[in-house]
């Protein structure tokens, strides 16, 4: 997940003096938050510091970020005419180029792998419907429900400007893509297979076959058959399920990535040892195992316990 952010106290100076889009529209600050949150936690990996929302604005659906609410959509989606004037295609690499230019940038610095990314289209479209954050999603499903032709029409759009994107951050130098579907555990299996699976499938379907792909949903474990019906070489999976159940139900033949709970990290350095070694146990050694969070490191965490836990992983691995 997210590896920079307000756990840190260099983050924490540094939006002091920038706004959060500024940050993300800076490739030299991107690239700087990006490998220091990677060289403090030695991790195996980096993900390029960005937001899903940044795709929205070559979409031409305005937003903003507020530091007491979250993100804003200024003119939530809600009617044909609104979906009619977004564009079907956008030039990723041109109308995103700060976000390429920090992967350029950030590879030159970094000793280990890059990780891009984007929101997914239920994610996305559950944001410009609602306007921002939600509990019910009662927009989003009034829409998907009440006009599937209309629903279809705007996910398409998201999902030809998401793989578009996602193609550019590999063209620009990212060695695996990570899709995001942090609000889909809000549907049931059923309309996740009718509304979501076709658009999100379409991305992947699109992504160059040499670069690993990771799927991650959270917040329904009865989704994960179906995410990866919809495609990915790893799912990636939250603490609400264990990773031999996961196996289990998806088979030995896909990757895992996760799963424990972020609040760990806020526990003691020997209770959250044992509880990655949970996780380890549940992996059992089996191949194809990326351990991760099951979700993004909270804000109350902090940096030291951050480092505990990957130095734990890696010596409980060699182990």
């Amino acid at each position: 997940m997210r590896q920079a952010g307000r756990y840190q106290p260099e983050y924490r100076a540094l939006r002091e003096r920038v706004s959060f889009i500024e940050l993300c529209k800076s490739p030299d600050l991107v690239c700087e938050v990006t490998v220091r949150a990677v060289e403090q936690l030695g991790v195996d990996a980096g993900i390029i510091f960005a937001d899903i929302l940044l795709i929205l604005e070559p979409l031409q659906i305005g937003f903003e970020f507020t530091d007491d609410h979250g993100p804003k959509i200024l003119n939530p989606i809600r009617s044909a005419v609104q979906v009619d004037g977004i564009p079907d295609r956008i030039d990723a690499a041109g109308s995103l180029a700060y976000v390429m230019d920090a992967i350029r940038a950030t590879r030159r610095e970094l000793k280990v792998p890059l990780i891009g990314f984007a929101g997914a289209p239920f994610t996305l479209a559950s944001y410009a419907i609602e306007g921002g954050g939600s509990k019910n999603y009662h927009e989003t499903k009034k829409l998907m429900y009440g006009d599937e032709g209309l629903w279809n029409a705007f996910m398409s759009r998201l999902s030809s400007a998401i793989a578009n994107y996602l193609i550019a951050q590999i063209e620009a130098g990212a060695q695996a893509v990570q899709l995001f579907d942090s609000w889909v555990g809000c549907l049931s299996p059923s309309d996740y297979r009718r509304y979501v699976l076709p658009h999100t499938k379409s991305i992947f379907a699109a992504l160059p076959k040499g670069t690993p792909a990771i799927h991650f949903g959270t917040g329904n474990p009865e989704l994960y058959p179906a995410l990866k019906e919809a495609g990915g070489n790893v799912i990636g999976i939250d603490w609400r399920i264990s990773l031999d159940r996961a196996w289990s139900v998806l088979g030995d033949g896909v990757a895992l990535q996760g799963n424990m709970d972020p609040a760990a990290l806020l526990a003691s350095t020997d209770v959250m040892r044992a509880r990655a070694s949970e996780v380890l146990d549940s992996a059992a050694g089996r191949p194809g195992h990326i351990f991760n969070l099951g979700h993004g490191i909270m804000p109350e965490a902090t940096v030291d316990q951050a480092r505990a836990l990957v130095d734990h992983v890696h010596e409980a691995s060699q182990r």
